[in-house]
């Protein structure tokens, strides 16, 4: 009977601007029914953005710890999400490409990530970029852990659809993901195995 491996460094194969979606059966209350957008995954470890769990808290309470004051009803209103676990403290901004911030990563052509203060202040006056949501924390894999979560079938991945990410509701991003495999998540079974 063959062993299951781990898998090493030549069969790292990166999931950056991949959407991971949590298996029905994943039962952390931090990943249950979530889906992330991994901004980057290296061989050292992934760092991912929940996009489906909303805060109960606005924009308007980010924006006057920072001492910035909306500049309508509109704005001051808008969601903010649980990114994840680590750093709940730290804000990403995630948007379709345009303006000029301090601190922004691209994940691809349609998605980049600010942390900056400056994205804020934009947001704040109604000239942020265009499709535009925060998320306080992230989710973070050490080297190795989430390739494994992935095999313990915890996780399955897409590569991204910028409408699941900007498109949809929170509240169907989840299945939103799961049609992109052409599943319907009701008829999926809890349990799973390797063929």
């Amino acid at each position: 009977m063959a062993r299951e491996r781990d898998p090493g460094p030549s069969d790292f194969a990166s999931l950056t601007n991949h959407l991971l979606i949590a298996m029905p059966s994943l039962s952390d209350p931090n990943f249950m029914q979530t889906v992330a957008l991994i901004c980057e995954h290296t061989d050292r470890g992934a760092l991912g953005i929940v996009l489906n769990k909303p805060l109960p808290m606005r924009l308007s309470d980010v924006l006057s710890q920072m001492q910035i004051t909306p500049s309508s009803e509109i704005v001051a209103e808008q969601p903010v999400l649980r990114g994840g676990p680590v750093h709940t403290d730290r804000g990403f901004v995630l948007h379709r490409p345009g303006g000029q911030w301090d601190h922004t990563h691209k994940v691809s052509d349609t998605i980049q990530v600010t942390t900056s203060r400056d994205v804020l202040a934009a947001m704040a006056r109604g000239e942020g970029p265009a499709d535009a949501f925060i998320a306080l924390g992230y989710a973070g894999w050490e080297a190795g852990q989430l390739e494994r979560e992935i095999l313990e079938n915890a996780w399955i991945s897409v590569p991204v659809d910028a409408r699941v990410v900007f498109d949809l509701p929170f509240s169907e991003r989840w299945s939103g993901a799961w049609q992109l495999l052409g599943v319907e998540v009701g008829q999926l079974s809890l349990t799973a195995g390797h063929a």
